[in-house]
C-alpha cells in the first residue's frame, strides 16, 4: 500500500501541516510518497525530502499551480492517483478546495477531518461541533482523506528521499487567476502557533482587541484568535476566527478572554495543551475545559497581566 501526500506549500516553503498529515500516512502504513506543486517549488520538495519516512518526493513547478487553484492541481492528482491506494492531505483551507474534488473525479467518497486512523481502511473524525466521534470505515479501493492536524504530531525529520521531476498534468481551463490580497503580520501563523490569545464578545470593540489583547499577545510572542461571536460583532478580522466555522488550533498554551465557550468555538481549540480562561461569568462553558480559570473583570486584569509581563522582562 502507497500513500500520496498533497504538501501544503505557503510563498516557496514546506507548511508545518505537511508533516502532521505524513504522520497519518505512516500510522495506515505502507510506503509514503509527497507530491509538491507550486511555483518555484524548490525549497520546499527539499524540506518534504528531509521528513523521516518519506520514499519519494514528487514535483510540479509551474505556473499553473502558483496560485493554488483547484482545478488544475485536482486534474495533476488524478492523473497520478492511479499508483496510490490513498490520497491525503492537511484540512486547511487549500485542500478543502482541491480534495473534493479529486474525490468527485475519482468516484470515491472522502473521508473528511480524521482525528485518528484505526487501521488501514478504518478512521475517526469529529461530527457535531466535536461532540461525537464518527468511526468511519472505508470500502473504496482508493481512498481520499483530509487530516485534522490539530490531532496529530509533526514527523520530524532525517530522511533523504528521492526528488523526481514530474511534468504538469492536463489544465480543465475552467478558472484562471486574476488577483489575491494576502493579510501581511509580524505574528505567528495562527493554525501554526504555539502561544495564542484570543478574545470574545466581552471585549466590547474592536478598539478594546487592539487596547487589551494585542500588547500581551505582543509579550508573549502568541498569535491573536477571536470567537465567531466577536468576528461577527466586527471586534476582529474573520481570519482570526477559531472555532468549527473558522481554525481549528492546538496550541501548546491558548489564553481565551471574554469568551463564553459556545460548542462551536470549544471545537476549534479544545485540543491545546494548555486552556487558560478570563470571564467574569464562572458559570461560562469555557470553565469546563479550561486547565487555568480566572472569574474576574478582564479589562483591568489584561492591564495587570500586561504591566506583569513587562516586569518579567517580556
Amino acid at each position: 500500500m502507497t500513500a500520496l501526500i498533497v504538501a501544503e506549500v505557503t510563498e516557496s516553503a514546506l507548511a508545518p501541516s505537511t508533516a502532521k498529515a505524513l504522520t497519518a500516512a505512516l500510522q495506515i502504513g505502507g510506503g509514503v510518497h509527497i507530491l509538491v506543486a507550486g511555483k518555484n517549488v524548490g525549497p520546499a520538495a527539499e524540506a518534504a525530502a528531509k521528513l523521516s519516512g518519506v520514499e519519494k518526493v514528487l514535483v510540479a513547478d509551474g505556473a499553473a499551480y502558483g496560485h493554488h487553484l483547484a482545478e488544475p492541481l485536482a486534474a495533476l492528482i488524478v492523473g497520478l492517483a492511479g499508483g496510490y491506494d490513498a490520497i491525503l492531505a492537511p484540512s486547511t483551507s487549500s485542500s478543502k478546495n482541491v480534495l473534493p474534488r479529486v474525490a468527485a473525479l475519482l468516484d470515491v467518497a472522502q473521508v473528511s477531518d480524521i482525528i485518528k486512523v484505526v487501521s488501514a481502511d478504518t478512521f475517526e473524525r469529529p461530527i457535531y461541533a466535536g461532540n461525537a466521534i464518527q468511526t468511519v470505515r472505508s470500502k473504496d479501493a482508493k481512498k481520499v482523506i483530509t487530516v485534522r492536524t490539530a490531532s496529530f504530531t509533526a514527523t520530524g525529520e532525517g530522511g533523504s528521499a528521492a526528488i523526481e521531476a514530474i511534468g504538469a498534468g492536463s489544465d480543465p481551463s475552467v478558472s484562471s487567476f486574476k488577483s489575491e490580497a494576502l493579510a501581511k503580520s509580524e505574528r505567528p501563523e495562527l493554525t501554526a502557533a504555539k502561544i495564542i490569545v484570543s478574545g470574545g464578545r466581552g471585549l466590547a470593540s474592536s478598539e478594546n482587541f487592539k487596547e487589551y489583547i494585542e500588547p500581551v499577545a505582543t509579550r508573549l510572542g502568541a498569535a491573536i484568535g477571536a470567537s465567531r461571536a466577536a468576528v461577527d460583532a466586527g471586534y476582529a478580522p474573520n481570519d482570526l476566527q477559531v472555532g468549527q466555522t473558522g481554525k481549528v488550533v492546538a496550541p501548546d498554551l491558548y489564553v481565551a478572554i471574554g469568551i463564553s465557550g459556545a460548542i462551536q468555538h470549544l471545537a476549534g481549540m479544545k485540543d491545546s495543551k494548555v486552556i487558560v480562561a478570563i470571564n467574569k461569568d464562572e458559570e461560562a462553558p469555557i470553565f469546563q475545559v479550561a486547565d487555568y480559570g480566572l472569574v474576574a473583570d478582564l479589562f483591568p486584569t489584561l492591564k495587570e497581566l500586561d504591566a506583569e509581563l513587562a516586569k518579567a522582562g517580556r
